[in-house]
């Protein structure tokens, strides 16, 4: 599905997050990448084939800092 010059990582790579936005709807929070991921604003994931991928938002930077 990835035309640009160096591939962006396919779906099931596990960087699949560093394909490049396509297209984004900002009023639903959510990003369509290139390698057909859609990704959302709690970090949560739609698959091409339809599997989702739970939120894996990491601790609160605040709370590291404790």
């Amino acid at each position: 599905m990835c035309q640009h010059q160096t591939p962006c990582p396919s779906a099931d790579a596990i960087d699949r997050e560093a394909a490049r936005t396509v297209s984004t709807c900002r009023e639903q929070g959510w990003s369509l990448l290139c390698n057909g991921v859609i990704v959302f604003e709690d970090t949560g994931e739609i698959l091409p084939d339809g599997t989702m991928i739970e939120p894996h938002r990491g601790p609160a930077p605040h709370a590291l800092a404790a």
